[in-house]
């Protein structure tokens, strides 16, 4: 008898306090406890989050999988540019987006669509694969600089009378450095640029450089190009304000020869008073000679003799002539300084 009172006073609990009702829910908020850390305590107070582990981070390859997927909005042709097969590309795009938690492409049978969160995706990408290859880059000029392969850019309008002799003075002086060379419009070459596809690009001012490194080289002006006359003339240079622009003949859209001429006439940016467009400077030039309109040629398209025999008469125009700037640009983050240096030194 005596040991069941003292077994049911042990389970009694003693005491007021411990006969005191428990606190409710509300009374007692509940407090998030922080994450163990791996000896089994919890962070001290401020400590930052864990940095994510590698297997939650997208790679290189998806990355790269994800742009070419936005270029071709093809499987087939991006599989191909990236030299894999359209299943590895596919199941590698499918393992970016469960990384991601998030739609990038929508695609079926017929259709690839980007969606708006893959294009602001693809345009960090970009950045991202871009800054890859400086890294390699950087490592690799380190070792053996004004060597090795330099990618270099050029548009329609600047590479076919600048490209040739520098190609030539950059390899008496450094046989070593290689030149690759691209020939594009303005936007492409600076989209290129900007994905690390290129090093540097000769593109012409103004144009819009945001974030790049723009290095001015030389200004040079903009002639008049018309039909040679029946009969010789006194040679007489021009106001561009008394330049007949229902006579004006341009470059398609794209070109920047457009823009700077549409805008040292004062005209609109789109703009196009004769409604006729070439795709080129010879086509444009073939144009004038046929007595269609007349254009303005930059000076070094003069003093090439790119001209030849065409039927055509260049003019200067009475100050204050219209000009362009010649620029070279890069990434900011180029790991191809001398080289850079090096090439605007000889372009200049």
């Amino acid at each position: 008898m005596n040991e069941e009172i003292d077994n049911e006073a042990r389970q009694r609990p003693a005491g007021p306090a411990a006969q005191a009702p428990a606190e409710s829910p509300a009374e007692s908020p509940v407090r998030p406890r922080a994450a163990p850390r791996p000896g089994g305590r919890p962070p001290p107070p401020g400590a930052r989050p864990p940095l994510p582990s590698a297997s939650a981070l997208p790679s290189l390859r998806q990355l790269s999988y994800l742009v070419a997927v936005a270029e071709r909005l093809n499987f087939t042709q991006a599989a191909q540019d990236c030299f894999v097969t359209q299943s590895t590309l596919s199941s590698g795009l499918k393992e970016l987006e469960r990384t991601l938690g998030a739609a990038l492409v929508e695609r079926d049978r017929q259709h690839v669509l980007v969606t708006p969160l893959g294009r602001a995706v693809v345009e960090r990408s970009r950045e991202l694969l871009g800054s890859a290859r400086d890294l390699v880059g950087m490592v690799r000029a380190a070792a053996s600089p004004m060597t090795g392969l330099v990618r270099l850019g050029a548009i329609p309008t600047i590479a076919p009378f600048m490209l040739p002799q520098l190609v030539r003075e950059a390899r008496a002086q450094h046989p070593d450095l290689k030149l690759a060379l691209r020939e594009d419009q303005t936007a492409t070459l600076l989209e290129r640029l900007r994905a690390a596809e290129l090093d540097f690009a000769l593109i012409a001012l103004p144009y819009d450089t945001a974030g790049l490194l723009v290095r001015e080289l030389f200004a040079e002006e903009l002639w008049l190009v018309t039909r040679m006359p029946e009969r010789a003339s006194p040679p007489r240079r021009l106001k561009i304000s008394g330049l007949d622009t229902e006579r004006l003949l341009l470059l398609e859209e794209g070109h920047c020869l457009r823009e700077h001429t549409l805008e040292a006439c004062g005209l609109a940016e789109r703009a196009n008073p004769s409604g006729i467009e070439a795709t080129s400077l010879v086509t444009l030039v073939q144009m004038v000679e046929s007595g269609l309109g007349d254009a303005l040629l930059p000076q070094m398209a003069i003093d090439s003799g790119f001209l030849g025999r065409a039927s055509v008469l260049p003019q200067r125009f009475a100050p204050p002539a219209p000009k362009r700037t010649i620029a070279l640009v890069a990434r900011p983050t180029t790991t191809r300084m001398p080289e850079f240096e090096f090439l605007a030194g000889l372009a200049s």
